[in-house]
């Protein structure tokens, strides 16, 4: 987790050694339904990288706090430690204003050359039409979609019903659905409660350290050298 990472950004891969997949989020925190959905779409999908591009200014998260986003990119770098084809990609945490995927993807499919793999849940598609630039992810990425809980099928019609064009450049994951959320996370945590073995032990390191989702917590800094 040095200064050099976050300000250089990681080596993606090239075109022709295999599409990247891409699973943002907020990761306040990462945890273990997020390494194993990257490891399914990976497998399933033929990936040579999955990144995992924490939202610096989470734009559909304004009305509430969220960690630093060198915080939450720390979480995941130590999350996806130990395994050679994740990688933490800073770029929306050093990006100045709101997050937006359609930004992101830009980018990646630039520096790559070939379409990505957008990895997001069956909840976050139902509402894909309200993203910014919705038709430009799809002119340039082609979606992995993740249920939690229950079949996809109505959120699935929804997008298709608005973009059919789209229906070949879906796919969706049956494994694994786990029912674990940061949410959830967060308010074990406030509740004092175990999160053993629903995030990394280094991510709840972390956690600790920075006392991260107490009761009425003290604002947390965000160190340099995270």
């Amino acid at each position: 987790m040095g200064r050099g990472r976050l300000g250089g950004g990681p080596a993606v891969t090239a075109a022709g050694a295999g599409p990247i997949g891409i699973l943002g989020g907020t990761f306040d925190p990462p945890h273990l339904a997020h390494l194993a959905v990257a490891e399914e779409a990976r497998e399933v999908l033929g990936l040579s990288q999955v990144l995992f591009v924490p939202a610096g200014q989470p734009w559909q998260k304004a009305d509430r706090s969220v960690s630093p986003g060198r915080l939450r990119l720390a979480m995941v770098e130590r999350a996806i430690a130990g395994n050679p084809f994740f990688v933490a990609d800073p770029r929306e945490v050093n990006r100045p204003g709101p997050s937006y995927a359609a930004e992101t993807i830009a980018e990646l499919a630039a520096e790559t050359g070939a379409p990505p793999w957008f990895i997001l849940s069956a909840e976050a598609l139902a509402g894909f039409p309200t993203w910014r630039d919705p038709g430009r992810i799809l002119d340039l990425a082609r979606l992995c979609v993740v249920p939690r809980e229950g079949a996809p099928g109505a959120a699935i019609a929804s997008f298709l019903g608005r973009f059919p064009a789209a229906a070949d450049r879906i796919t969706v994951l049956d494994q694994p659905r786990l029912a674990i959320s940061s949410t959830v996370i967060r308010a074990r945590v406030r509740a004092g409660r175990s999160i053993r073995y629903l995030v990394p032990d280094a991510v709840a390191a972390l956690i600790t350290e920075y006392a991260l989702y107490v009761a009425d917590p003290a604002p947390v800094p965000a160190p340099a050298d995270l």
